[in-house]
């Protein structure tokens, strides 16, 4: 993970300084609000304003950042596995945050010695349900060719800070007050000793509200929109999203052991915890997640997925849901044996 910094620090020492009168009362409120005590930079604020930056510079700094995160996300996952490199046979990474060619995907590939034979996907502009997807395409491989996968989430939201005259905007205060850096990856193998199967990967696009959403590529770095309706139209599909692929497998939300549902914000994780009827301790770690690291885009719900399955007595089943452009919701399904993250 990329070097931790509090909250309160970014404002105060930071982003106070570029509202005044309402606006900075109603900045302060909606950081406070946001249910973020710490996030992982690449670049902070405090040391090194990239607000000025074109897009070519952020995307030079991406790649140098990204890479080392990469490696260390991937080998502690192989680590944890039991595997190298080399008994790779599909390599999937997911980034909405960065471009370049050649790619993560290709570069880690390299370095990590990962065999020249080695499938890879890039997965691109999903954003924050980019994982689920993802986890799906590398569990397909795994059941169609009997060989190992792995997936790899690095987003590097820092380095796309927007200049002082777009911050004023309220979609971008809370963007700024939410997002933030990380790496996380998730080995999947045929093998069914351990760990969680993959047991269903589904979603649901709602395109009339495809504006609620977006992650537009400008000179001066990505600039986020985030309309506050998104909760509602979540509150409008996430119960019967969630109910028909558990009653595919004879399951209701009940007997669901443990939930990852990726932390976009606090009004998010309350539309869910309401519509299926969750107690606080089924929306804990998502809630940590949110507080230790903030909305990391695409590798949070994995951060969420890591946390229940480090538990003393981990759950034998976990509904994992992330949402993002689109708009977009996806639901897993997973139970006991076979994913390593």
């Amino acid at each position: 993970m990329p070097p931790p910094i509090r909250q309160d620090e970014l404002w105060t020492g930071f982003f106070s300084r570029h509202w005044s009168g309402p606006r900075q009362a109603l900045a302060e409120r909606i950081f406070a609000n946001s249910g973020v005590h710490t996030r992982q930079t690449v670049v902070s604020p405090l040391l090194d304003d990239v607000a000025g930056w074109s897009t070519e510079q952020r995307m030079r700094r991406y790649q140098a950042e990204a890479i080392p995160l990469g490696k260390a996300a991937v080998g502690r996952a192989l680590a944890d596995a039991g595997l190298t490199a080399g008994d790779l046979g599909f390599f999937a990474v997911c980034s909405c945050t960065g471009y370049a060619t050649p790619g993560l995907d290709i570069l880690l590939a390299r370095d990590l010695g990962m065999s020249p034979s080695v499938q890879r996907l890039f997965i691109g502009h999903m954003g924050c349900y980019a994982a689920l997807p993802g986890l799906g395409a590398v569990g397909d491989y795994v059941t169609a060719r009997g060989r190992p996968g792995l997936l790899l989430c690095a987003e590097l939201t820092s380095l796309h800070l927007q200049p002082p005259a777009a911050r004023t905007d309220i979609q971008q205060i809370v963007s700024h007050a939410l997002f933030s850096d990380a790496a996380a990856a998730v080995v999947v193998t045929p093998q069914t000793d351990r760990g969680y199967a993959v047991r269903e990967v589904a979603a649901i696009t709602d395109t009339s509200t495809a504006d609620h959403m977006t992650w537009e590529i400008t000179d001066l770095g990505f600039r986020m929109g985030l309309s506050p309706k998104v909760p509602t139209v979540l509150a409008r599909h996430v119960r019967e999203l969630v109910l028909a692929v558990l009653g595919r497998h004879g399951l209701g939300i009940a007997d669901v052991g443990g939930w990852a549902v990726h932390p976009g914000g606090p009004k998010i994780l309350d539309v869910v915890q309401e519509r299926l009827g969750l107690d606080e301790a089924a929306m804990a770690p998502s809630r940590g997640v949110l507080a230790a690291y903030g909305n990391c885009s695409s590798p949070t719900v994995l951060l969420v997925l890591d946390e229940l399955r480090r538990r003393p007595v981990p759950p034998t089943s976990i509904v994992m849901l992330a949402f993002g452009p689109g708009l977009t919701l996806y639901v897993t399904l997973l139970t006991g044996s076979t994913l390593t993250a």
